[in-house]
């Protein structure tokens, strides 16, 4: 299974794109992304959630 998630569905206006074999190694790389490029360094259960609710399985 392929798990994708664009940046933009959660954060409006950014153009990163994620793909990942498990839903942890795309966890990682989305919050390398957030860290760097966003600023947020503490994923909270609300932030999680959204992001969760906004991967694609395929």
């Amino acid at each position: 299974m392929t798990f994708k998630l664009a940046c933009g569905d959660v954060m409006p206006g950014c153009a990163a794109h994620f793909e990942a074999d498990t839903q942890g190694e795309l966890m990682q790389q989305v919050g390398a992304h957030a860290a760097a490029d966003h600023g947020i360094t503490e994923i909270t259960p609300d932030v999680a959630q959204a992001v969760e609710g906004k991967i694609v399985r395929y």
